[in-house]
């Protein structure tokens, strides 16, 4: 594989958790009705961070650069681990408007 190979889906990663906060503003300030889809968006968003995350990991393996590769996947780990603490944050605040 080549470095761009990995380098694009680390991009979609970073698209894809810019969409949290936003999920995450909506559960909080908008309609309590709606907040499920505030919830949905935010799991939609992390699969697609995760997803993104299993394409940098198979790109990356094949590096020669076996030092760029770690740094490709360290990047993308610590982006999987906020997109996953913001997707709790955001399903609590959904839960407790179902309540």
């Amino acid at each position: 594989a080549t470095l761009y190979a990995a380098q694009v889906p680390l991009r979609t990663m970073k698209a894809a958790l810019k969409a949290l906060p936003v999920a995450k503003a909506m559960a909080e300030e908008g309609n309590p009705a709606s907040a499920s889809d505030a919830g949905v968006g935010a799991l939609a968003a992390t699969a697609a961070v995760r997803g993104a995350q299993l394409n940098v990991r198979i790109n990356s393996a094949g590096l020669q650069d076996k030092a760029m590769a770690a740094k490709l996947n360290a990047e993308a780990e610590a982006i999987a681990a906020e997109a996953m603490t913001l997707q709790d944050q955001i399903l609590e605040i959904v839960n407790s408007h179902i309540q």
